[in-house]
């Protein structure tokens, strides 16, 4: 009977693997046409024939990426806000959702609840409001201008993913850990941190890359001093409506995936883990 149990599940097998890779390839796709688009001629890019391939790649969309003059202080604003906002916001959401687990005190329910409205609202519907809170609090042109808004973003997802890892640390942990005379602080910081960090992970990745990829807040926030501008706007400088450059878009978004793919490369085994411990939750 086992022979045959193999014979039936292979077709199967094989057609989910088939769809597995007919899916990453329309995923991939876009990816691949950045990428090639950043290394063709411009007489390629501009033609009305597009293949899917080249046969002279050339790397001037690079060198006038990387001559734009700005562009890397843009990359080192980019860099402190993103990293600024993981760190804040990975250190907050665990406190928080320790808080709401392990804590018992009036409204915790209802700031659950708060939390998940909040994801609800679209980002789009509050950028007037936090515009004006951003000019009232003289913040405008400033990096905490998008420091700001990306946590209070990232939290709600970060506090309701994090609270399942901490749910499920054993309260008898817990209590052996002060037996043995562990203050709560040591508990916190010694015991619960390293066991929940790959949700801390998964979460710090949504979070970079939600703030790395944003153009909406930067665009808002960001009016007269470019010095303060994030690697985004610098997209701006390549798209002229009467003659963009789409090989320097091409080039500069490229050059923007790299810091995420490099990110996630290092987090990748932890955001594993960290993903398989939210789903069994």
């Amino acid at each position: 009977m086992k022979p045959v149990r193999v014979l039936v599940r292979r077709p199967w097998r094989a057609a989910a693997e088939a769809s597995a890779l007919l899916v990453a390839a329309v995923v991939a796709f876009p990816l691949y046409w950045m990428v090639l688009s950043a290394f063709r001629p411009a007489g390629e890019i501009e033609s009305d024939e597009p293949r899917p391939w080249t046969l002279a790649p050339t790397l001037d969309s690079f060198r006038r990426v990387f001559g734009q003059q700005d562009f890397g202080r843009y990359f080192l604003n980019s860099l402190l806000v993103a990293g600024t906002v993981v760190i804040a916001s990975a250190l907050i959401a665990f406190l928080a959702a320790t808080a709401v687990t392990r804590f018992r005190f009036r409204f915790r329910t209802t700031l659950l609840i708060l939390f998940l409205v909040a994801q609800m609202v679209p980002v789009e519907a509050l950028t007037i409001p936090l515009f004006f809170l951003m000019r009232d609090a003289g913040r405008l042109n400033t990096l905490a201008s998008l420091i700001l808004p990306h946590i209070a973003f990232s939290l709600p997802f970060a506090i309701w993913m994090l609270r399942g890892f901490v749910k499920a640390v054993p309260e008898a942990l817990e209590e052996a850990a002060y037996i043995d005379g562990a203050s709560r602080t040591r508990f916190m910081w010694r015991i619960l941190f390293p066991l929940v960090f790959p949700g801390l992970v998964a979460t710090s990745v949504f979070s970079f890359i939600s703030t790395w990829n944003d153009f909406l807040f930067a665009k808002s926030f960001i009016i007269s001093d470019t010095s303060q501008s994030t690697l985004p706007m610098a997209l701006l400088v390549f798209y002229n409506p009467d003659d963009p450059d789409w090989g320097g878009v091409m080039a500069a978004s490229t050059v923007m995936t790299v810091p995420v793919l490099i990110f996630f490369v290092l987090v990748q085994r932890r955001l594993v883990s960290g993903l398989a411990g939210a789903v069994k939750d």
